[in-house]
């Protein structure tokens, strides 16, 4: 074990035999985080809050000894001790997806102290689990493109948008366009960490994740691939979200869960990395996104509200610094769309055409 704990490969390759906790392995990434490092020979922690939420997914994963669960609760203190004890790497992929809230909670003091304090607890209680154990030597960050704007202080868009242009709190706060509260946590969420971190010399890489989609292990459709498929199925509620990140961006930055799961696994072992990555191997526009869905999946019921002033901005949701480091996308757009559509309609959230 001691030999594992001292490897950290420059090119990004996971050691075999090296132990490693997920946070949040029940959700969409994290299930195929753990499917992931189980079939590069690695042991994993998962950690869960519900147990029997879990229970569809063993025979899934199918790690035998690899694989052992832990009952953990971000809002507890010392839960995570013993899920990374031991372990050479914590990726914390756990997170609340809470997009927006009430009327009546419409305001600043609930949503702090009901969505973004726990959630900046959960992180820095998961981060104080790993100062207790001598072999955690990096954490990796799942973050989200939410905490992105194509936009600059005054409004115009950005030719090009990269790991410097974040949302800020004050407009956040002001503008509360749909999702705000989802991009506010997760970007407060991400800061703190940062802090914690530098504060107590924990090594500290965030992967930030364009629109996820492509098959799913779990027992439900994830958000996001409701929210990709919004143009085709008309619901209300994630195709806004879906406009306003196209609003927000000029375009909608997409990745397969695949590459995202191999970005995140690439970042922990590559000696090199540091700080924040964008992850997005491709972005289009909503009118562009809605033509290719309706390419792929027949269907007279494409959604009508999709607007083609958005496509007047060609802001490049860049993600060189990660690509300089020497990642490499598998999956195209094309790609990823059919996937998503042909595992939808194996669930039945899709209707045959």
């Amino acid at each position: 074990m001691e030999e594992v704990l001292k490897i950290v490969k420059s090119n990004g390759q996971v050691v075999p035999g090296a132990k490693y906790c997920v946070t949040g392995s029940t959700g969409y990434i994290g299930s195929w985080l753990v499917e992931a490092l189980l079939e590069r020979g690695c042991t994993v922690h998962a950690t869960v809050r519900d147990p029997a939420k879990s229970l569809h997914l063993l025979s899934l994963w199918k790690g035998g000894d690899q694989l052992r669960f832990f009952q953990a609760d971000l809002n507890e203190e010392g839960s995570f001790d013993e899920a990374v004890k031991g372990c050479v790497g914590v990726f914390h992929v756990a997170a609340s997806m809470e997009f927006n809230v009430t009327e009546k909670q419409n305001n600043e003091a609930f949503v702090q102290a009901n969505i973004i304090n726990p959630a900046i607890k959960g992180t820095i209680n998961v981060l104080k689990s790993c100062l207790k154990s001598n072999s955690v030597k990096r954490v990796v960050f799942t973050s989200s493109i939410s905490t992105i704007t194509g936009k600059d202080s005054n409004g115009n868009w950005k030719p090009i948008v990269d790991e410097s242009c974040q949302i800020q709190p004050d407009s956040v706060w002001k503008t509360q366009a749909t999702g705000w509260v989802y991009a506010l946590s997760k970007l407060l969420t991400e800061e703190a960490a940062f802090q914690f971190a530098k504060e107590n010399g924990i090594d500290l890489v965030s992967v930030i994740t364009g629109t996820v989609a492509g098959p799913f292990f779990t027992a439900n459709v994830p958000a996001s691939v409701k929210v990709l498929l919004s143009p085709l199925t008309g619901e209300t509620e994630y195709f806004m979200i879906l406009s306003a990140v196209n609003a927000r961006m000029g375009s909608i930055s997409l990745v397969h869960i695949e590459d995202i799961c191999n970005a995140h696994i690439f970042l922990m072992e590559h000696a090199n990395a540091e700080g924040r990555y964008i992850c997005s191997s491709q972005s289009c526009t909503l009118s562009n996104l809605a033509t290719l869905l309706s390419k792929m999946y027949s269907c007279s019921n494409i959604y009508k509200k999709i607007e083609k002033n958005y496509d007047k901005v060609p802001s490049e949701i860049s993600s060189k610094k990660l690509e300089d480091l020497g990642f490499n996308y598998k999956h195209g757009i094309e790609d990823l769309i059919h996937q998503t559509i042909m595992c939808c309609l194996d669930y039945g959230y899709l209707p045959p055409v």
